[in-house]
């Protein structure tokens, strides 16, 4: 946070700025009207696509889209490659508790999972991508249903782990009421022209193309003027040092054309 503080001071020196960072993009409005303005006209350049979607080209197609004159009215998506991967894997042979541990140790969660099951990561990409469709929202606007339980919201890691298994039965129940409409569980956030903001677990029946993507898939749904009644779509590996890495390269090629 106190790196992306420094964005405008640099831009405005006339450096050029290449970050996966949210935190630049999704403090107050007032501050991202003033990165925005550095970055104008013919001096240094601000690029973040990998802000939203690591490698994927999210921020890019939304920008294609405005660019010519398309109206966005709806985005939402798959935003978490970890909250992506935990719900492809909570099929109900395992508890919940028990998948997340194993994304622990693999690598996939945060060294502290309540930062990903709480759902803020999220909301700060659906913050970035409500501004980049012109809607000046602000990160307390957004309604975070998070998956926290409330008495494991604070304490260390290990409590947090070793007590997760008591709000198994709650998620088991979730599962099987989807399960039940023959649907599955996803976590999405969503924003709508009108700054309508949203992040939560939601059911799909399982023939919607958020129920069929795999692994640490992201996936982004743009509902527009242009692609209404068949939304565009953007989807891919959404999480990864390789990924991710691609995406900042293919900011500094940008850079450099």
């Amino acid at each position: 946070a106190v790196v992306a503080q420094r964005y405008q001071a640099w831009l405005e020196r006339g450096i050029h700025v290449v970050t996966p960072n949210k935190k630049a993009n999704t403090e107050s409005w007032d501050a991202y009207r003033g990165l925005q303005a550095a970055r104008r006209g013919p001096g240094p350049r601000y690029l973040y696509e990998t802000t939203v979607g690591a490698g994927l080209p999210i921020l890019q197609t939304l920008n294609s889209l405005t660019e010519t004159g398309d109206q966005v009215h709806r985005i939402e998506g798959i935003l978490s490659g970890t909250l992506s991967y935990l719900f492809n894997a909570f099929d109900g042979d395992r508890p919940f508790s028990a998948i997340l541990r194993q994304a622990k140790e693999e690598g996939f969660t945060e060294p502290d999972p309540r930062d990903d099951l709480s759902g803020m990561d999220v909301a700060r990409k659906v913050v970035i991508l409500a501004r980049e469709m012109g809607v000046p929202l602000e990160l307390d606007q957004v309604a975070v249903d998070g998956l926290v339980p409330e008495p494991l919201r604070d304490g260390s890691i290990e409590t947090f782990l070793e007590r997760l298994p008591e709000h198994d039965a709650d998620m088991t129940k979730i599962l099987r009421d989807a399960q039940a409409e023959n649907k599955v569980l996803r976590f999405v956030g969503s924003v709508t022209r009108n700054g309508d903001a949203s992040v939560r677990l939601r059911r799909y029946p399982v023939d919607h193309a958020f129920a069929r993507i795999r692994h640490t898939d992201n996936i982004v749904r743009f509902q527009t003027d242009r692609y209404d009644e068949t939304p565009l779509i953007v989807q891919g590996p959404g999480a990864g040092p390789q990924v991710t890495a691609a995406g900042v390269f293919t900011d500094l090629l940008r850079l450099m054309s």
